[in-house]
């Protein structure tokens, strides 16, 4: 086959185009903190024509959704740039290089810094040991010039991080962390400049440089950290294809870009390439790396008429595609919305750092001017008045109270997808920490949710054989359990199928009449039931005896060891079903739960759930993402087991894709854990500020020791936060 590549051959197979939509994604530069999301979000969202408008720091994108008769994407580009955040269309490879990018220009100016610091001292020492030997003071004016000429430049390359940040701040007349830090450089470099000029005995060039090159290197080590924390939601994004190879109706191939797909279009996907959008494989069969969408390392099967989703990878033969959502509306796309939405979420601990942090910035001015006035006025000197100004300018920045529940935050979520577990609300992890009770629903939950023939040792091999070539001829969860459990041989012939609903199967099974179903349906009479306690179907044949086949629910494969678990816990565990007591009672005592109930509506759930809060119960609800929406709903939080196609319709606070239960007592032990590191992160914030403010403030502190403690603080929350990648989930 040939391959066409011109743009024009491809228009004419696009050319119904894609639909306008109601959302849009831009990358957003230089966004340092919550202020400055908190600057775009509220002025777009009093924009009219937005309805909605959310910032994400650690991918820093924004998405905005729009009514288009009312607002241009373009227009809302220019009013974020117009607030000093330049903005362009989202890409994650440009978000990775210019992460790229701003990290070597720290490291530059960290070397300049660095570069210049060392010189500086050397002339500080001589400086120092001269005032001991009766170095003159024309000699020691010129070593400080000399300082200066080394200095100036240095702070000028070096500073600009903190220079640009604090100019697009006061431009917009807002203060963020690096105000308060440019102001303290500058201030320190124009007193010394003024001192050398008069012939001052001292000047401070050295105490500038070395307090640039160690600011330098805090926030280097903290982007260093803060890439490391990095929302997968950004690894997810790079995990789409950029390609895609398009089979037309004559079998020709085209190679085309990803943004070009549209639903009905059919594509090639070759061994080791990732699916470029989701659809429905019409031929060929092979597996796919789905760990993606099911938190699973085995490689799912998959044949024609199977549902694939975008960034999954072949890992066997080329199949053909054809594709049924593309860009934005694929389940990929869909998973980063809800893991940035989760991120961004306003839990209360989050709540409480940005108002801390917003209090604080005005704070520190302030804080800073009465120390420079109360030194003042007790006759220290406008010089060291200013120097205990500069120091507390620096020693105060929010930068570790900022940072104290953001980063955990991120963490955590990162840690959760990567088994599979998808973090949906916020302040999920906040709710979940609380819970001391967990309420699983029965069918989809604790069972799989698919029926398993049970009694197959039990029946001749011939008859299961024709029963099950029967029961292929309908989609019935029953029937299809049954043609599942038997091979259908050639040799037997099916025809002049009727399927009725609510009742069974008959037909024609090697020219003999045949039904499959409901006991009475078939004509069976005076059986006795023995209580199986499942579901059953029968089957009789002209001529022969009826054969009953009974199905059970077959457990998750770790539903009994992810109860006990949950209990070794101290957490009560009870279960609720609206399936018959029978039923209930087998599976409860199987899984060694002495609470349950059975028979219950959705709404006998939700009350349920309701009495459970009134006595004080905090209820972590799990069960199926689609059927107990309500009762979901109910529970102080939530967790609902869902295929890929559930995961945008669940109701959950948490979704976990697989077979497994253990995501439950996963995402409770990471619960535990993140809120205790939040606590820890606040108790550093806290008692960084308690000792070093006052010290700063009484003269304790130089601008140099400042400018170590405040880094140190910032890079210790954030490492703290890190712990979370390496510690191992324990049930305790």
């Amino acid at each position: 086959m040939n391959v066409v590549t011109p743009r024009e051959q491809l228009s004419e197979f696009f050319s119904e185009g894609v639909a306008e939509k109601e959302s849009c994604h831009f990358m957003v530069e230089k966004i340092h903190c919550a202020g400055c999301i908190k600057k775009i979000e509220n002025t777009l969202r009093t924009t009219p024509g937005i309805l909605e408008a959310r910032v994400n720091l650690s991918t820093k994108r924004l998405r905005v959704s729009l009514v288009p008769e009312q607002i241009t994407p373009e227009t809302v580009a220019d009013l974020v740039t117009g607030l000093g955040f330049p903005t362009r269309s989202f890409d994650a490879d440009k978000l990775a290089a210019e992460g790229d990018r701003e990290e070597k220009t720290l490291l530059k100016a960290m070397a300049v810094a660095g570069f210049a610091a060392a010189n500086v001292m050397l002339l500080s020492v001589s400086v120092w040991s001269g005032h001991f030997s009766g170095m003159d003071d024309t000699t020691r004016t010129l070593f400080h010039w000399l300082s200066a000429m080394i200095a100036l430049p240095a702070v000028g390359y070096a500073g600009m991080p903190f220079f640009r940040s604090a100019a697009t701040a006061l431009r917009t007349r807002s203060l963020n962390m690096d105000v308060p830090i440019s102001l303290a450089v500058l201030l320190a470099v124009g007193m010394s400049v003024q001192q050398t000029a008069k012939g001052a005995e001292h000047a401070y060039f050295d105490a500038s440089v070395t307090l640039l090159f160690f600011l330098l290197i805090g926030r280097y080590l903290d982007h260093r950290a803060r890439s490391k924390a990095r929302s997968v939601a950004t690894r997810l994004l790079g995990l789409r294809a950029g390609r895609a190879v398009v089979v037309t109706d004559d079998g020709m191939q085209m190679d085309c870009e990803v943004d070009q797909l549209a639903p009905g279009v059919v594509v090639q996907v070759a061994s080791g390439e990732r699916l470029p959008a989701d659809g429905e494989i019409i031929d060929g069969e092979t597996e796919l790396d789905a760990a993606l969408i099911t938190g699973e390392s085995v490689p799912q099967s998959v044949a024609p008429g199977a549902t694939v989703h975008a960034g999954t990878v072949n890992l066997g033969a080329p199949v053909l595609v054809r594709v049924t959502a593309v860009g934005e509306d694929t389940l990929l796309a869909e998973i980063v919305r809800l893991m940035e939405a989760a991120e961004q979420g306003r839990a209360r601990y989050v709540r409480l750092a940005d108002r801390a942090a917003r209090i604080y910035a005005p704070a520190v001015h302030i804080v800073a001017g009465l120390a420079f006035v109360g030194w003042l006025v007790s006759g220290a000197g406008w010089e060291y008045a200013l120097l205990i100004a500069i120091a507390t300018l620096i020693i105060t920045c929010p930068c570790a109270l900022g940072l104290a529940v953001p980063v955990v935050q991120v963490v955590a979520s990162g840690r959760l997808m990567a088994k599979g577990i998808l973090l949906k609300s916020g302040d999920g992890l906040e709710r979940l920490f609380q819970v001391d009770e967990v309420v699983f629903d029965k069918t989809g939950t604790l069972t799989i949710g698919a029926p398993v023939l049970t009694n197959a040792d039990e029946l001749p091999p011939e008859i299961l054989s024709r029963a099950a070539a029967l029961a292929a001829k309908s989609r019935h969860p029953l029937a299809q359990a049954l043609a599942s459990s038997a091979p259908l041989p050639a040799t037997v012939k099916v025809d002049q199928v009727i399927e009725q609903p609510g009742f069974g199967l008959e037909g024609m099974i090697n020219g003999h009449s045949a039904k499959l179903g409901k006991q009475e349906w078939v004509g069976v009479a005076g059986y006795e039931d023995r209580g199986s306690g499942g579901p059953e179907v029968w089957y009789s044949e002209e001529g022969g005896l009826p054969i009953r086949f009974t199905f059970a629910d077959q457990l998750r494969p770790d539903a009994e060891e992810t109860v006990a678990r949950l209990q070794a816990m101290g957490l009560g565990v009870s279960m609720l079903s609206g399936d018959r007591a029978d039923v209930v009672r087998v599976v409860a005592d199987r899984l060694n739960i002495a609470s349950w109930r059975a028979n219950l509506t959705p709404d006998e759930k939700v009350k349920h759930l309701s009495g459970l809060a009134i006595q004080g119960r905090k209820v972590l609800m799990v069960g199926d993402g689609l059927n107990d929406a309500p009762a979901l709903a109910a529970g102080h939080a939530s967790m609902s087991p869902a295929t890929g196609a559930d995961i945008s319709q669940s109701a959950a606070d948490f979704v976990f894709q697989g077979q497994s239960l253990s995501a439950v007592v996963d995402a409770i032990s990471l619960a535990r854990r993140s809120t205790s590191m939040v606590k820890q992160n606040f108790a550093l914030a806290f008692m960084y500020n308690v000792i070093a403010v006052p010290l700063a403030v009484a003269g304790y502190a130089t601008p140099l020791v400042a400018a170590i403690a405040m880094s140190s603080s910032s890079i210790l929350v954030t490492l703290n936060a890190l712990r979370l990648r390496f510690v191992e989930r324990k049930a305790g």
